[in-house]
């Protein structure tokens, strides 16, 4: 009783310091957006240092550690603005270390392609595209700009792709685990980095034509803003890294210059008038707001790893969790919500739990039956557990290298047997029937067990590609041939019914409006949903033990810090698992794995 009386003060302490410096932090806000207004000529200013997040936790605290964040739907409306406003003279971007995966570069090179309609101009500047390191990410970025110029110390990391995957396999023979998973079917490749080698030719034929696939885009974009052949390109990709002086006299920069003189440069060019802006502060000034009246598109985000319960935003790490509990309650206000006449969906996800994703489905079903159309715009990834979740909307939009599909499922366990007799420990139980220690790890699979084990597996695949076929107007021999646990890009994917059509977040917003009735000129509000939680209902959550710094995610986000041997304990069931519609390790790895090509990020 003690120790809650001393959790209640403390917790009661802080949330009254939180209000007080929220509330001071609204006043200098609102002080400063009230009285602070735009130059009348002005040069936008970017960085992309940091690179985008998709969405930014919507708590005071999370705000607050976040400010400096650009997130990608800010980007693309600041953008779109600019390019209308006679007081922009001029964009000016930081681009040199852009860690924000191909989707989310391809989203950024639409809006940027937008704003040079204006015929205003757009400068990138980059003190390298990768230090002794890869950089074909922040290249293929800075190619969307007008000219290009790098600092001349600096390097063009255009090296090519590559796709790298850790094994376990040899790690856990020496230590005598055994895995015993398996899958539906061969392409749903996400335990082999448990249960094999290498590369099994399913899984390396299948990652192949991936990156065959993001690299042909990505070339062709290069070539065609450069003004280079493609064969050309490719041939000198084959001769990368450049150094800064090759890199110009091979035309795949413009200049060698240091960052003041790039703004020098600028300024003669637009006139020495204009003052410098940031978009962020751009965006929140210069954005007109639609009026209370307008219809409403509701705005959901689902980010992260599927999971049961409610959803995590931690703002430290950036990591986030797509909670089933916090999604069906945003879908469900939405439906509720008579201004809202339409969804958008917003998805970046690795997949993960299958229940979880099945719950998050049935939503955007009952929202679509409420009349209440939804429409999908998919980030880096919508894979396995993140393409269940969409693929019952109305429409889908993805971008060329979204990844996508891997319509499959694995499961099952690590045998500990061998590898307690290895330390002289031995395991004994007492039990009450006969399946009782079914997901025992110090026990194997009897063969009963196993059976009923495949019998899960086939019935879930089964409701998988069942619920594909109809959400996709799919037959189900359609279904079948691009299910498999394949993964595809946008482009593999649009040409065999996964998505819709290729395109951001703008044109998912078109799509909506146009399924609401809406039309394209009309102002339209974007709502957010889920509603944020009162104070006081936060403060019974961590009570409860409900919030993020007493939940499993939490130890999961502890040990990434420790790179294999984290993802060895995640996957062998010491903290949880990851979820049986989970992507293939190769398109969901960390930054601490090895190799140029990561989904998040495309370096």
């Amino acid at each position: 009783m003690k120790k809650i009386l001393v959790r209640i003060l403390t917790l009661v302490g802080g949330l009254t310091v939180l209000v007080i410096c929220c509330g001071l932090a609204a006043a200098a806000v609102f002080w400063w957006t009230g009285r602070e207004k735009l130059p009348q000529e002005m040069v936008l200013q970017m960085d992309f240092q940091k690179g985008l997040a998709e969405a930014l936790p919507r708590s005071p605290l999370g705000r607050m550690l976040t400010e400096d964040t650009l997130v990608v739907r800010e980007v693309v409306e600041g953008l779109e603005r600019a390019s209308r406003d006679p007081r922009v003279k001029a964009l000016v971007a930081r681009v040199g270390a852009a860690s924000m995966g191909m989707a989310r570069i391809q989203e950024v090179r639409e809006a940027l392609a937008e704003f040079r309609k204006s015929g205003k101009p757009a400068v990138a500047f980059g003190e390298t595209f990768g230090e002794f390191g890869p950089g074909n990410g922040a290249y293929y970025l800075a190619t969307a700009f007008d000219e290009i110029y790098l600092q001349p110390s600096g390097d063009v990391g255009l090296t090519g792709l590559v796709a790298e995957a850790p094994f376990f396999r040899g790690t856990l023979d020496k230590l005598g685990i055994v895995p015993r998973l398996d899958h539906r079917k061969e392409y749903k490749t996400a335990m082999n980095t448990l249960t094999e080698r290498r590369f099994t030719e399913a899984h390396r034929e299948s990652t192949r034509r991936i990156l065959d696939s993001l690299f042909s885009r990505m070339v062709a974009d290069m070539a065609s803003a450069r003004g280079i052949d493609e064969e050309e390109l490719r041939s000198l990709i084959d001769e990368g890294p450049f150094s800064a002086r090759r890199a110009l006299e091979l035309k795949l920069i413009d200049g060698l210059a240091y960052g003041d003189e790039v703004m020098a440069m600028l300024k003669k060019r637009v006139g020495p008038e204009p003052r410098l802006a940031s978009l962020s502060r751009y965006r929140a000034l210069a954005l007109e707001r639609p009026p209370e009246d307008a219809p409403a598109i509701a705005l959901i985000h689902g980010t992260g790893a599927v999971v049961r319960g409610e959803g995590e935003a931690n703002p430290l790490s950036g990591r986030q969790t797509m909670g089933s509990d916090t999604l069906v309650r945003a879908f469900r206000q939405a439906v509720k919500d008579e201004e809202v006449k339409a969804i958008l969906f917003r998805v970046d996800s690795p997949g993960g739990s299958y229940v979880a994703s099945d719950s998050i489905w049935s939503e955007t079903v009952r929202a679509r039956k409420a009349g209440k159309p939804v429409v999908v715009s998919m980030g880096n990834l919508a894979g396995s557990g993140g393409y269940f979740v969409a693929m019952a909307a109305d429409k889908i939009v993805a971008q060329p290298g979204t990844l996508t599909g891997s319509v499959g499922v694995v499961a099952g366990k690590l045998v500990f047997d061998d590898f307690w007799d290895k330390l002289g420990v031995s395991w004994d139980d007492a039990r009450t029937s006969a399946n009782a220690s079914m997901w025992s790890a110090n026990r194997d699979y009897t063969p009963e067990q196993w059976a009923r084990f495949q019998k899960w597996l086939d019935r879930v695949y089964d409701d998988f590609v069942t619920k594909f076929s109809q959400g996709r107007g799919l037959s189900r021999q359609e279904a079948e041939a691009a299910a498999k646990g394949q993964v595809w890009t946008g482009v593999q994917a649009r040409k065999l019914g996964l998505v819709d059509e290729l395109g951001g977040f703008s044109l998912a917003l078109k799509l909506a409006r146009q399924e609401a009735g809406i039309a394209e000129s009309a102002p339209v509000r974007l709502k957010a949903f889920p509603e944020a939680k009162p104070p006081l209902r936060r403060l019974l959550d961590r009570l409860l033990g409900r919030s993020e710094e007493f939940s499993e995610v939490a130890v999961l986000r502890a040990l990434d810090t420790f790179g294999p041997l984290g993802e060895l304990a995640r996957r062998t069931g010491w903290a949880g698992q990851s979820g049986v519609l989970a992507m293939p390790a190769v398109w969901t790895s960390e930054p601490w794995r090895g190799g140029d090509f990561r989904a998040a990020p495309l370096n």
